[in-house]
């Protein structure tokens, strides 16, 4: 929390926000006394808890990047003794909580196994006699290396009894790929020649894109999201609603040899269908053997990811859904930032998986949270419904959130008219705990599909040109009277001790917070302090009291931000693998980013033309700038005569340049120890002029104040 509050700390939360986090947790304990399954799931065949209370950082010894003792606090018996915090919430947080090494189902062929509460995600172990399969390695070396360090120890199957054969990443989202080296850090981290590791089809554009083109602004945001950073307890951190949070450790990435829906790997047509895939043919499934193990894939974009891919093991009669179903409403936007995503899509990919597999599926698992399994019915007879009622409700969840979207757009309605309107799914959805807004929420997500279909623009004129935020904070403090009485009404608004109050509050103290930035402002020091003091006690109320754990995360970091200001970021999104990873195009894409559109358009009215010969992989491009924009050509610009400067180096050394901040002075002191050589009459002075227009990102730009 803020350290530097004029009043005692912890904030105690109101007497409304306590009253109602206690009748949560009261609920969600009658709920759980009468149906216990989740628990029982989310327990059920634990092999052996953690054995390590954290896990280091390798590359700082003294940084931890994952705290199993962190979260020691989520007990269903404490539950209802923590008034700062959502019961429903706590609920899902002691599920999350559950770690350790698990066995899913087995078969004659293999066994499945995963290892859980080691990172935000899942990491699934297919394990048979010719050796392991891991299907989304995490999202970090370390925790990735921690959870097979875990699953050898405990099952006793060494790297020599069960190497590693496969590796299959169900989506392009850093924590289902980010720990794939740490795989095989008992060889000293290079991939064994010869193993497959298997994507769907578009994995590497969309993993590359989203963590490369924004990354720094989605990694600023992210602290946010997941607010690693925040102490971990009744009054910070308790979880993320989709796991517990993200680890904060190195980010790597073994590229895909193998593309399911790729040229190499298309669909099985027909005449092709064997018996032992169990479930019947239908046009658009993929199939594939690792290790052994037969696998079928449902290719899902435009779902939770731009590329991803459901799982079937026809052998253990097992469906792996990725993360299209989970136990909570997932994001159709992400907090963090992304591209929206289509609910309609979701919907109809989750329909066509029921049909396909869902009579033979026994036993159901994701790449989050726990699995379910066929179970007894009251005849004793072993049925499926449970599952194939949770696929189904899942699926009705998505087409709701975007069917009803659009109904009200036609309407007239806008996306904030669309998320106050549709608070809740209807009964038949919102009864069960999986449908309950963890990660995502009704909230945002309708807001995202109205985003989708209409774009920032809701056509009210008054909206099109809108003053930014210092602007119209200052017009509306010198509107209402000044700061003192703005404070005062934001003041009256926190003590009514109601969600809508603390909203009006929030947004009065922001204008107070950022118009104080507009030159000239009479804001004084005192008045800002006062706003951002109360700003803070607002946001850990909204915090307190939400039962999504994104949202609480958000809250309670504007309230320490808003005090002390942005804090360093603890997580790197950027990866040298992911540097390699990237096609000439991206790089330099990437590169463009980073121009001074406008400084280059006025200091460099004549464009510059770079030609880059790469010796090792035989490729040639062009970069141009020009109005302010480098412009990428592969295979060089046919109609450039002659270039200003011809850089000739090797793939390994223009990945440098890009690995540590500071391009042009890594490109100098590449040029000075001969790894990149010049040609052209104005060759260094041309580079010189492109790369001086580069600018670095701000990590901790600032969120809650301008």
């Amino acid at each position: 929390m803020p350290e530097n509050l004029d009043y005692a700390e912890p904030i105690e939360p109101t007497p409304a926000v306590a009253a109602a986090n206690r009748k949560a947790a009261e609920e969600s304990r009658i709920a759980d006394e009468k149906d216990g399954r989740d628990f029982a799931d989310a327990s059920r065949f634990m092999i052996s808890p953690p054995d390590v209370p954290v896990i280091m950082s390798r590359k700082n010894p003294e940084q931890v990047v994952w705290d199993f003792t962190a979260y020691d606090f989520l007990e269903p018996d404490l539950r209802s003794e923590m008034p700062t915090v959502n019961g429903s919430l706590h609920r899902q947080g002691e599920l999350t909580a559950i770690a350790g090494l698990f066995q899913v189902t087995s078969c004659r062929e293999y066994r499945v196994y995963q290892v859980r509460g080691y990172d935000l995600s899942n990491m699934t172990i297919v394990e048979s006699d010719e050796g392991l399969v891991v299907i989304d390695p995490l999202a970090c070396y370390e925790t990735a290396q921690a959870a097979l360090r875990l699953f050898r120890d405990k099952t006793e199957l060494s790297k020599e009894l069960r190497p590693v054969k496969g590796v299959v990443y169900t989506h392009c989202h850093v924590d289902h790929f980010g720990g794939a080296r740490g795989l095989f850090h008992e060889l000293g981290d290079p991939l064994e020649p010869g193993v497959p590791v298997v994507a769907p089809e578009g994995f590497l554009e969309h993993a590359v894109s989203e963590n490369i083109y924004a990354g720094p602004a989605m990694a600023r945001r992210a602290q946010y999201m997941y607010a690693a950073q925040l102490d971990k307890g009744p009054t910070g951190q308790v979880g993320a609603g989709l796991g517990l949070t993200i680890s904060t450790g190195e980010v790597t990435l073994v590229p895909p040899t193998v593309y399911i829906g790729g040229p190499e790997h298309p669909a099985v047509p027909e005449k092709d269908w064997q018996s032992a895939y169990v479930i019947p043919w239908r046009q658009g499934l993929y199939q594939y053997k690792l290790a052994g193990v037969q696998m079928l894939f449902q290719l899902t974009p435009g779902t939770e990811a731009p590329a991803e891919m459901n799982i079937y093991l026809p052998d253990a009669r097992t469906l792996c859904i990725a993360e299209n179903a989970t136990h909570t409403m997932h994001n159709i936007l992400s907090l963090r930032g992304a591209q929206v995503r289509d609910a309609h899509a979701w919907s109809k990919y989750l329909t066509e998986a029921i049909q396909t597999f869902g009579k033979e599926t026994d036993v159901l698992f994701a790449s989050h949270h726990w699995p379910m399994w066929a179970e007894a019915d009251s005849g004793e007879k072993v049925s499926n419904a449970r599952i194939l009622e949770f696929l189904n409700k899942q699926r009705d969840m998505y087409g709701y959130l975007n069917d009803q979207s659009l109904r009200l757009i036609n309407a007239g309605r806008t996306g904030i008219e669309i998320a106050e309107e549709l608070k809740t799914l209807p009964s038949g959805l919102n009864d069960h705990w999986y449908n309950q807004g963890y990660y995502g929420s009704m909230s945002h997500n309708l807001k995202a599909v109205y985003q989708r279909y209409m774009g920032w623009y809701d056509a009210n004129p008054a909206h099109l040109w809108e003053l930014p935020p210092v602007q119209a904070g200052a017009g509306y403090v010198a509107a209402m009277g000044g700061a003192e009485a703005v404070i005062g009404a934001a003041r009256t608004a926190y003590e009514t001790d109601t969600p809508d109050g603390f909203r009006w509050a929030a947004e009065l103290l922001n204008h107070v917070v950022f118009g104080a930035a507009a030159e000239g402002s009479p804001i004084t020091e005192a008045s800002l302090t006062e706003a951002k003091q109360l700003q803070a006690k607002v946001f850990t109320q909204l915090g307190y009291g939400a039962e999504n754990g994104t949202w609480r995360n958000a809250y309670l970091t504007g309230a320490q931000e808003v005090v002390n200001g942005p804090q360093p970021l603890i997580t790197s999104q950027s990866s040298a693998d992911l540097i390699r990873s990237t096609t000439l195009d991206q790089y330099f894409s990437a590169l463009a980013r980073s121009v001074d559109g406008p400084t280059a358009a006025e200091q460099h009215r004549i464009p510059i033309v770079l030609d880059w010969v790469l010796t090792d992989t035989g490729e040639k491009c062009t970069t141009t700038l020009r109005n302010g924009v480098l412009v990428f050509v592969p295979g060089g610009d046919r109609l450039v005569d002659v270039p200003d400067a011809t850089i000739t180096l090797t793939r390994q050394t223009l990945n440098e340049l890009a690995m540590v901040p500071g391009f042009q002075r890594n490109f100098d002191e590449a040029v000075q120890d001969g790894t990149i050589t010049l040609a052209g009459e104005r060759a260094k002075e041309s580079a010189d002029a492109v790369f001086g227009t580069l600018t670095l990102p701000n990590p901790k730009f600032p969120i809650v104040t301008p």
